[in-house]
Order: C-alpha cells, then structure tokens, then sequence
C-alpha cells in the first residue's frame, strides 16, 4: 500500500457504492422467514411471558400473605404488651408505705 494515498472523491463513491451494493446482494440472497417458524416462536414467546406473569402473580400473594401474617402477629404482640401494661399498674399508696416500712424494720434487724 502506498504511504501517500489519497483517493479522489469518485474513488471514494465508488468504494461506497460497491460496499452498499455488496450490503444489498448479501440481504437479498437471506432465505424468506418461514411462518410456521415464526408461529411456532411467537407461541413460545406468549408461553413464556404467560409462566412468568403466573410466577409473578404467586410472588405476590405470597407476599401479601406473608404481610398480613406478620401484621397479625404484630397485632398479637402489642395486645400482650397492652395487658401486660394494664397488670403492671402503679404501686398505690398503702402498698409504697408498705415497702418502706418493710425496709426500715429490715434496717433496724440488721443493726
């Protein structure tokens, strides 16, 4: 190849235009798509996204499911909690003067 080569502009558009026509012949010697290949693809293709919505549909009832599971039992707990408040009630005063006449009388014992 010649170190100083540079086409003129009709070398050029007739590099392209042979490369287009090589493009177009290459194109046109493809075989035409058989419909029963095409059906058989587009039928596969609609079993395929029909299992995968399915799938999707489970995922999301699961979810669902487990939603409301983990909101009743939530739902439990926080009853538990609100019982186990209401048990817990503040001492009254008879019983807090109780206490502390228990732990003066348990000082005085140890003296």
């Amino acid at each position: 190849m010649k170190a100083n080569h540079n086409p003129s502009l009709q070398d050029r558009q007739a590099a392209a235009a042979k490369s287009k026509q090589a493009a177009l012949d290459k194109l046109r010697s493809k075989p035409p798509v058989d419909e029963k290949i095409v059906a058989a693809r587009q039928e596969a293709q609609l079993k395929r996204e029909t299992a995968q919505a399915e799938k999707r549909a489970a995922k999301i009832a699961l979810d669902a499911a487990a939603a409301e599971a983990k909101a009743v039992e939530a739902a439990k707990a926080a009853e538990i909690a609100a019982k186990k408040a209401a048990a817990a009630r503040p001492p009254t005063a008879a019983e807090m003067k109780a206490a502390r006449d228990a732990r003066f009388a348990a000082r005085k014992a140890r003296r």
